[in-house]
């Protein structure tokens, strides 16, 4: 855990959130009544608002919970700002033809192409309700497609990715380790939450000194690389070195966000109006916690 630097209590800010099992609920389709609440406060104080995921798709019920000024999707490999695509990642033929070159009998593979997903059915398996729920076509029918993302479960995806690391060590891996041991995430060159992060703030006129970054698991850690604060939703061990601080999950999100406008009511004089700037002070230590996106 960081502990010398501290809390952000004046404007500019920006605040980027991961989704599952930080901004809502493992695989939650909605943002909590409070904590959305306590968004909207925050952006009428002047605090612009994202959310960073490892998602293809912001669901609808989420994006219109707070008036977000940017959703990146695919682990930041697709970005949207005011609504308006400004950016999309995608695997180069050879690329891809390297990624599902993999030895990983009966994985269920899925590809993901502008909120589209493209699987076979591995025999006797059952598809998780939000893939019932989305819809899905054959992977033979991605041929041709720009994909954006492809994900592997199987209990052998580590392995996997040694080999895409050795051999294309360009793209970007996440999972294959705890708390996703089967699961594995590839993304393109570039297309990380760290890069998208950056390229939000630059593009909303933000210092990244001047960021707050919420996340939970591995896909996370790039941008709280670059954040000028972070704070972990939940326990993960490889993710604590990473964070400023740290609350217990979702739950704890609402309070953490109200001690934030409280605090900035207290001491940013474009919060409050003309008045001498006060310095930031530190904020005591968080205790606990548990900890995706």
């Amino acid at each position: 855990m960081k502990s010398e630097r501290t809390r952000p209590v004046r404007l500019p800010l920006l605040l980027a959130f991961d989704l599952d099992g930080t901004l809502v609920p493992e695989l939650g389709g909605e943002v909590p009544a409070d904590t959305a609440q306590a968004l909207r406060r925050l952006h009428r104080l002047g605090v612009q608002l994202a959310v960073i995921t490892g998602r293809d798709l912001v669901p609808p019920a989420i994006a219109g919970a707070a008036p977000f000024a940017a959703l990146a999707s695919q682990n930041g490999g697709r970005v949207e700002i005011g609504g308006q695509l400004h950016s999309s990642s995608q695997f180069t033929g050879a690329e891809l033809e390297a990624i599902l070159a993999h030895e990983l009998d009966g994985a269920r593979l899925i590809l993901y192409s502008e909120g589209l997903l493209y699987l076979d059915l591995p025999a006797g398996e059952q598809l998780p309700d939000w893939i019932v729920t989305r819809g899905h076509r054959p992977l033979a029918e991605a041929r041709g497609r720009a994909i954006e993302k492809v994900g592997f479960f199987h209990p052998g995806v580590a392995g996997h990715a040694e080999r895409l690391r050795a051999t294309q060590p360009q793209l970007v891996l996440t999972g294959a380790q705890p708390p996703y041991e089967q699961y594995l995430t590839v993304t393109p060159r570039g297309a990380h939450k760290g890069a998208a992060l950056s390229l939000l703030a630059e593009a909303l006129d933000i210092p990244l000194e001047r960021t707050i970054v919420f996340g939970d698991t591995d896909n996370d850690i790039a941008m709280f690389e670059v954040a000028g604060y972070a704070v972990q939703s939940g326990d993960l061990p490889l993710l604590a070195q990473h964070a400023d601080e740290q609350i217990s999950g979702p739950q704890a999100l609402a309070d953490w966000l109200c001690a934030l406008a409280d605090s900035l009511e207290a001491h940013d004089p474009e919060a409050q109006g003309p008045e001498a700037q006060s310095p930031e002070v530190p904020t005591p230590e968080v205790q606990g916690a548990e900890v995706q996106a």
